[in-house]
């Protein structure tokens, strides 16, 4: 059997980035993913492709065909207010280099770098943390099957399945099915 569309894929892979180890998974805790539903990204996908259980791969993607270029406009100034609860800033909350869970305006949750802290407020980069990076991956494929119709309609570990939580729950960042 062969990698394609509607299999779960189990792999091994370490991921470098500028020859630093920046992720890596275990045959005891591989990544299990369904092929082709677009869980990965689309270039990693298209290196894996066609391998068997066994094969090896080793190849390198470009920041365009990775997690992008970085965006300067993912670089804003927010309001310090924006940060309160009940008028009170959380105590180291706003330090260089914290990453803080935002909003945005679809009720997504995005992860916020922070970058300058100044008196009125805040610059924060929503660029992912591999944005404008070269990845290099290697691994092995380590086990490969059909998916079943349940895991193809709800998803591996349930992560498409509906739900109904009023819009007000993380795994769906709002955008209940």
């Amino acid at each position: 059997m062969t990698i394609n569309d509607n299999k779960v894929v189990s792999l091994i892979y370490k991921l470098e980035v500028a020859g630093e180890i920046q992720d890596q998974t275990t045959k005891e805790n591989p990544l299990e993913f369904i092929f082709g539903l677009g869980y990965l990204l689309p270039k990693f996908e298209e290196n894996i492709k066609d391998k068997a259980v066994g094969d090896t791969f080793d190849f390198e993607l470009a920041a365009r065909d990775g997690y992008g270029d970085i965006d300067p406009q993912a670089v804003v100034d927010l309001p310090m207010n924006i940060f309160e609860i009940d008028g009170k800033i959380q105590e180291g909350l706003l330090t260089v280099g914290n990453v803080i869970n935002m909003m945005n305006q679809m009720g997504g949750v995005i992860p916020g770098k922070v970058v300058e802290v100044g008196k009125e407020s805040v610059k924060m980069d929503f660029n992912h943390q591999m944005a404008g990076k070269d990845l290099h991956f290697t691994g092995e494929i380590i086990a490969i099957r059909e998916a079943t119709e349940e895991e193809l309609t709800n998803g591996l570990h349930g992560e498409r399945a509906p739900h109904n939580c009023g819009g007000e729950c993380s795994s769906c960042g709002g955008g209940c099915h």
